[in-house]
């Protein structure tokens, strides 16, 4: 395609779809967003060029409406869509529907969708690609008995888990024959209700392991690069909440971390990727890794990595989906500098981690140098359980991880949101846990360490004095 300005819409809510608009907007084409019946305010409507409305309020009638999607693409002279992530966003057959309709799917190309978002297939892909992977079933597993037989030969703990999907459902530990009895048909149904699909895989479940993940970065025209891992192991019900870059773990192995990165830039060649996506990998205490899974689409965590390659993802993937180039000559180009942190702020309640529904009747921030906030936040927003309780992500960067961490401090104490219970307390506490500073910790971080119980419910006075001292002083114009 040209560089002809094109009209992209956004099928996606909150922070994602804000980021994408002004991708898009820098790119010179037209946004356009999406609003639905229970957010005709949405935060995202501010950053594009154009709305058009969606109908419905729940999910599934309408970011997951891939039909009502594509009719709203044809009604409008739409070229190309951003799904951002989750919702339509690793779904191969609306990015078909959509190339059938003549319009561009701004991710990679439908086969490579399909073959890595089955857990089974892409395991199986990655064996023959040379790519270490958990021992454990090659293909889906039918019956307890069946996955009884592969634990005996793995030996306990194994896992059972899901072949399609992700965000930590469908998942169980099981330490003998008794829990794969108790657990495998109930994996089998919450798989079938989260995923329309009641495939499991049985694995060999690593102890104290580690989340790294590989960013990819690929176009149409065949070039595959890696900008560098990230670390992604704090983590509450399987689900990331704290991210860095670089890995904390891999420290100045350079030889482990160009290792693990080339071996993601081979799998994505065997699929022929041409978008940007994720390889993620578990690693063992010995540093040994092993293939996870791979994220066909930009991930939630993405700013850490832009924060210290210094590239636009969202920029790349929209030239690379309009056959345009990148500006990348080769992987050389891509360089590290720096340390960046991201903490998910989601609203939820900071002991219980669970989904705290609320009404923001007012936003306070006071960040240091050096700070983003990738956020949707707005006075009257009204947080519901209809989508997922993040609602921004906290980004710092520092000439090393411990500038970074001292700036995380202190934009997570200058982040005030009234009015909403959130997850903010909890990453206060870990960004002053000994084994975080230490970058000590596994995805049983929060299982084992308990950050959760060290947060304190006492009124912090002086930041309150601190706070109605500055607001007056900018009343009176001294500030």
């Amino acid at each position: 395609m040209s560089a002809e300005v094109k009209r992209i819409l956004i099928a996606n809510r909150g922070e994602v779809a804000i980021r994408i608009a002004r991708a898009v907007n820098e790119l010179g084409h037209t946004s356009i967003g999406l609003w639905t019946d229970n957010e005709i305010h949405a935060a995202h409507l501010a950053f594009c060029k154009e709305w058009v409305n969606l109908p419905g309020s729940g999910n599934r009638e309408t970011f997951l409406n891939s039909e009502k999607i594509i009719s709203l693409c044809l009604e409008h002279k739409v070229d190309a869509v951003h799904p951002g992530y989750g919702f339509l966003s690793e779904n191969a057959n609306f990015a078909k529907a959509l190339k059938e309709n003549g319009i561009v799917f701004i991710g990679p190309n439908p086969d490579a969708i399909l073959k890595m978002g089955d857990k089974a297939v892409s395991k199986k892909i990655a064996q023959e690609a040379g790519v270490p992977v958990v021992p454990g079933s090659v293909g889906e597993v039918e019956t307890i008995a069946e996955a009884i037989k592969i634990a005996g030969k793995i030996k306990y703990p194994i896992l059972l888990k899901a072949v399609a999907g992700g965000g930590g459902r469908g998942m169980r530990i099981c330490i003998n024959e008794d829990e794969i009895k108790k657990n495998f048909e109930a994996v089998q149904r919450e798989s079938l209700a989260a995923f329309g699909n009641g495939g499991l895989l049985v694995e060999k479940f690593i102890v104290n392991p580690r989340h790294i993940e590989v960013q990819i970065l690929s176009d149409k025209k065949g070039n595959i690069f890696h900008c560098f891992e990230r670390e992604c192991s704090v983590q509450r019900r399987h689900q990331k909440i704290i991210e860095e870059a670089p890995s904390p773990f891999i420290g100045d192995d350079e030889k482990l971390r160009n290792q693990i990165c080339e071996i993601a830039v081979k799998l994505a060649a065997s699929v022929k990727y041409d978008s940007a996506g994720t390889v993620e990998f578990i690693m063992g205490e010995d540093k040994s890794f092993y293939f996870l899974e791979m994220n066909t689409r930009i991930q939630v965590e993405h700013p850490i990595t832009e924060e210290v390659i210094g590239i636009d993802l969202l920029v790349c993937m929209i030239q690379a989906a309009l056959g345009e180039k990148m500006g990348i000559p080769n992987q050389e180009f891509i360089k590290r500098s720096g340390h960046a942190i991201e903490c998910r702020i989601c609203a939820e309640d900071p002991v219980t981690m669970l989904p705290a529904p609320g009404k923001v009747s007012g936003l306070d921030i006071t960040f240091p140098q050096g700070v983003r906030f990738d956020h949707c936040l707005y006075k009257g927003l009204e947080v519901t359980t209809d989508f997922d309780p993040m609602v921004g992500k906290l980004i710092t960067k520092g000439i090393n991880r411990k500038v970074a961490l001292r700036k995380m401090r202190h934009a997570l104490k200058g982040c005030s949101i009234s009015g909403l219970k959130t997850n903010i307390p909890l990453h206060s506490v870990i960004m002053n846990h000994p084994k975080f500073i230490a970058g000590n910790y596994t995805t049983k971080f929060i299982e084992d360490e308990k950050p959760q119980d060290l947060i304190s419910t006492e009124v912090d006075l002086d930041f309150i004095i601190e706070k109605i001292s500055s607001i007056e002083a900018y009343k009176m114009g001294l500030a």
